[in-house]
């Protein structure tokens, strides 16, 4: 989503907020979001057993020249992880008249 004053971008991590990562590579101007959810499931049957596995995920995100790298904010708020990424105020341009010299 984008507003006029920052770029943000939201994702659903529900359960997962003790393993997810935001990382700004300043170089590549990439947002890197990343985490980890583990399962563990216990079955009641005759026989005793639990099942675990895990789900890895990493996304990458080009940021426009118009992004503060330095200036990146996150935050979880039930289990939607919000970054905001603030934009460079664009300042208009006051026009001009060039006389036409003739």
């Amino acid at each position: 989503m984008e507003t006029p004053e920052a770029h943000m971008f939201k994702a659903n991590l529900s359960g997962l907020k003790e393993v997810v990562t935001v990382e700004i590579k300043e170089n590549d101007r990439v947002l890197q979001i990343s985490g980890e959810r583990n399962f563990e499931e216990e079955k009641n049957d005759t026989w005793h057993r639990v099942e675990r596995s895990s789900d890895r995920f990493t996304r990458r995100f080009r940021l426009p020249k118009n992004a503060k790298m330095d200036e990146v904010m996150a935050s979880m708020e039930n289990g939607v992880l919000t970054v905001t990424v603030p934009k460079v105020e664009v300042r208009n341009l006051d026009v001009k008249s060039i006389e036409i010299s003739g």
